[in-house]
């Protein structure tokens, strides 16, 4: 009786091993829980933020945008008309974060986007339905793949005495300035092209053609993936910061080491 009653002692489990693997239990089952949940909820805003309408977009304006542009588009004394801007100039304002407009000022800067991407698409939708107005060109306008030299000739005529040769930007009077198009998407470009934001002129099928459009978007982007042979841009802004970066670094050099000679011998 005594072996028996002490083999029964020795393979008594822990009280604390049971409530370990209860434990282990719970959180196991809580994770696994909270993961399926997360990736529900995922799913479901992935779905809601990509089936937006047209009424979504006229919410989402109304929201943002009426304070400034009214309620019908009609404009207010805080901001202009919105009649026959079009989809793509809203596209291009609110994508590149230059609307909402954060403070009143010479031009609207770009900055961090606001709203995502299907959001941009309703509200813009929203637009070109009350009031029609450039749309979203074909995407053989975006590819690329276009005459370059011509385009970057083009680019010469019509747009280099405001962007600079080299697509660097440059000021203008008043506080205002050409930005750079280092960074600009191809859409972009063609968006201020018809639609002519801040102080650009709108280049209709009058002045550039959608031929014209593709080949100087061509070349601006054919200039982003070019490798400077040279080394350093030094801003791409041509004799003026090259002889600049000569007198300063090159003469500037040749002074200290006379400098230094001539202490050296004394």
């Amino acid at each position: 009786m005594a072996r028996v009653t002490k083999r029964r002692s020795n393979g008594r489990r822990s009280p604390w091993a049971a409530a370990a693997l209860i434990g282990i239990g719970l959180l196991l089952t809580g994770g696994a829980y909270a993961g399926a949940s997360a990736a529900m909820a995922s799913t479901g805003d992935t779905q809601a933020k990509s089936a937006l309408t047209v009424e979504d977009g006229k919410k989402l304006f109304q929201a943002n945008c009426a304070t400034c542009h009214g309620m019908n588009l009609q404009g207010t004394e805080a901001g202009p008309s919105l009649y026959g801007v079009g989809e793509l100039a809203v596209e291009f304002q609110v994508a590149t974060g230059r609307m909402p407009l954060a403070a009143q000022a010479p031009q609207a800067p770009q900055k961090p986007v606001q709203f995502t991407e299907d959001e941009i698409k309703a509200m813009a939708a929203f637009v070109q339905q009350t009031s029609p107005g450039p749309t979203y060109p074909s995407e053989e306008v975006l590819d690329g793949k276009g005459d370059v030299a011509r385009g970057a000739e083009l680019f010469r005529i019509n747009c280099a005495m405001c962007h600079n040769v080299a697509g660097a930007g440059g000021a203008l009077t008043e506080g205002k300035y050409a930005p750079a198009l280092h960074e600009t998407s191809a859409l972009h470009m063609y968006a201020a092209m018809v639609t002519g934001p801040q102080n650009m002129p709108v280049f209709s099928d009058m002045n550039l053609s959608t031929e014209d459009k593709r080949d100087i978007i061509s070349s601006l982007l054919f200039q982003q993936e070019a490798v400077s042979v040279g080394g350093f841009t030094l801003g791409s802004l041509g004799p003026v910061s090259e002889g600049l970066f000569i007198w300063i670094f090159g003469i500037g050099t040749l002074i200290a080491i006379t400098v230094w000679i001539t202490a050296k011998s004394n």
